[in-house]
């Protein structure tokens, strides 16, 4: 397939760098792309593809594992926004496009409101411009859908569901003012990023560990739920913490382990906290018997929980320690599963990150004596260490919605704190 090179294409070399470890050699955006689609999703040129079952298997990958792409806080995506703003701008001042109304879209069918999705993607450079519209979703129209939910951080299965309609109707006024109030954003947070860094961006739910101004590694993140949200912060990691026990933070007894404790009793069971392994201690640092805890009075507020290092503590095998006020960090955790899910709000604030493994070796790599064979090593024989870095690095938490990279590609994610200050339809789908 030949993109058509106009200035609203918006090429997707960033899909095709996950599947290869260096990134001093680009091929070209037509290469790029269906490299990465072939390889990962078969060739959906194909017709007879139109038969397979989707793989979700696939789709579960690309999610724990998304492209490496390019750095959201580089320096050099400021200008980038400021030409996507240019080309938004022409789309809104030209009347946006029109909703697509409810309904899924799958490849293979036909319908009037296909027409309606091509001219949408066409808009955006996900699609190449024709003359006709055809009310027939074919593989041209499907590899097209794929890129836009690529962009906009949905499972890339080439199917217009739910989700990917909710993206699709964002009005593109709503999406010009979302790349206007993220310039500001990324200009105030590229200017002071060191060059070694750890970046959460809040609503796209990833961690990006960056050196020399290039990805080293991309991780899927859970992130705290819209009624816990994760806070923006700014501080330097210090210190490892292997097999760690997790003091429960005071919001999770009050809002979850009591009342989940309450629920128990009133079933005649009174070993929650034994089967989780944690310990209730009073104010002068003595056990209690967790049974005879009373949970329907103060009582069971005041006192402290902590849970013992095991396979199922809630931090994993490892915490990252940085100082903050809010108190939060980020870990490991026995809820892997979570990973596997598209929209990943789902923590109390702190941050879990998919394949932590990597990241934890890469923060130790300035401590000498410590590689990824050691760190598997901790995991394995549950020694309880906590490990200061030799070289502290730097890590932003930022709330960054809409980008775009040196490939000219448009990124956005869901407002999901509503930050943005554009309506619910941002963070809604």
């Amino acid at each position: 397939m030949t993109l058509q090179k106009n200035r609203f294409i918006l090429p997707m070399v960033a899909l095709m760098l996950a599947s290869i470890t260096s990134l001093t050699s680009i091929p070209t955006e037509a290469q790029a792309y269906d490299g990465w689609w072939n390889g990962i999703l078969g060739d959906t040129n194909n017709s007879s593809s139109w038969e397979q079952s989707f793989d979700r298997s696939a789709a579960r990958e690309w999610e724990k594992n998304p492209p490496k792409g390019f750095p959201t806080l580089a320096k050099g995506n400021v200008p980038l926004m400021k030409d996507a703003v240019k080309r938004y701008a022409a789309i809104v001042s030209a009347g946006g496009w029109r909703a697509i109304p409810a309904g899924k879209l799958t490849p293979g069918m036909r319908s009037e409101n296909v027409v309606l999705l091509r001219k949408r993607l066409e808009l955006t450079g996900d699609l190449e411009r024709s003359s006709s519209y055809s009310t027939f979703f074919d593989s041209y129209v499907e590899r097209a859908v794929k890129r836009f939910q690529v962009r906009h951080g949905l499972t890339p299965k080439g199917i217009v569901d739910r989700r990917t309609l909710g993206a699709l109707n964002v009005s593109a006024s709503i999406r010009l003012r979302q790349l206007r109030t993220n310039i500001a954003r990324l200009y105030g947070l590229s200017r002071k990023t060191a060059d070694r860094y750890v970046a959460v961006n809040i609503p796209a739910q990833q961690v990006e560990v960056v050196e020399g101004d290039r990805i080293v590694s991309r991780h899927a993140a859970v992130v705290g739920k819209r009624s816990r949200q994760t806070p923006r912060l700014r501080s330097k990691i210090h210190e490892i913490n292997f097999n760690p026990y997790w003091n429960v933070p005071r919001s999770i007894v009050r809002k979850d382990l009591v009342p989940k404790a309450q629920a128990e009793a009133k079933r005649g069971r009174r070993d929650i906290l034994e089967r989780y392994r944690i310990s209730a201690i009073d104010s002068s640092g003595r056990k209690v018997d967790t049974t005879k805890i009373n949970w329907f009075n103060g009582e069971a507020y005041n006192y402290r929980y902590r849970q013992d290092p095991w396979k199922d503590n809630s931090m994993g095998f490892v915490k990252i320690n940085f100082h903050n006020q809010h108190a939060v960090y980020m870990h490991d955790t026995p809820s892997k599963s979570l990973f596997g899910r598209n929209l990943r709000a789902n923590s109390s604030g702190c941050i879990r990150v998919q394949n932590v493994k990597q990241l934890v070796t890469w923060l130790l790599k300035n401590n000498g004596d410590w590689n990824r064979g050691r760190v598997d090593q901790m995991q394995a024989n549950g020694e309880r260490l906590d490990v200061r870095l030799k070289a502290r690095a730097p890590v932003y938490f930022v709330y960054v919605t809409a980008w775009a990279t040196e490939d000219r590609t448009v990124h956005f994610r869901r407002d999901l704190y509503n930050l943005d200050g554009v309506g619910a339809t941002a963070s809604a789908y």
